[in-house]
């Protein structure tokens, strides 16, 4: 054997078998690239709520935000979905849900809120910026219906 040949023996192989590269972050933590597609969507959901809570922040005040990945359903069969009450629906996707103030199963008092469903608002967007769009859209019409006003209004113009 030639000393060339051992050389190249004793030097350690790479894990790339497959050729898919080196394993590891792509993205330092820090940046916002590394956010996962929820932690986005929370942020977009975050930015459009803030004029309207600058405008409304009193009035709106006992109003909680959630987001859910979709919705629940509560019955179905193969005619239809039956969603819950205030469901403001694309057609037969519902995009959001005003849930009303009321009382919990173990007797105690909740908040109404307004729950938004990520994927089908995502499933409807073209990109970011329409995302972004959708979402504040139906925020509006959200926090409208809870205040039982004209979506223009809460939209300011």
């Amino acid at each position: 054997m030639s000393t060339a040949h051992r050389l190249l023996r004793r030097t350690p192989r790479r894990r790339d078998r497959r050729g898919r590269g080196l394993r590891g972050l792509m993205y330092p933590v820090t940046t916002p690239a590394f956010r996962t597609r929820a932690e986005r969507f929370d942020a977009k959901v975050l930015e459009a709520l803030e004029p309207i809570e600058s405008r409304w922040g009193p009035e709106i005040a006992d109003l909680d935000l959630a987001v859910d990945d979709v919705p629940a359903v509560d019955t179905t069969s193969p005619d239809e979905v039956a969603w819950g009450t205030g469901v403001l629906a694309d057609a037969t996707v519902p995009l959001a849900q005003l849930v009303p103030a009321g009382v919990d199963s173990a007797g105690l008092p909740t908040r109404a809120r307004i729950v938004l469903y990520r994927r089908p608002l995502e499933a409807r967007a073209r990109n970011g910026e329409d995302l972004a769009d959708l979402v504040h859209e139906v925020l509006v019409e959200q926090v409208a219906e809870y205040l039982n006003i004209e979506p223009d209004a809460v939209d300011g113009g």
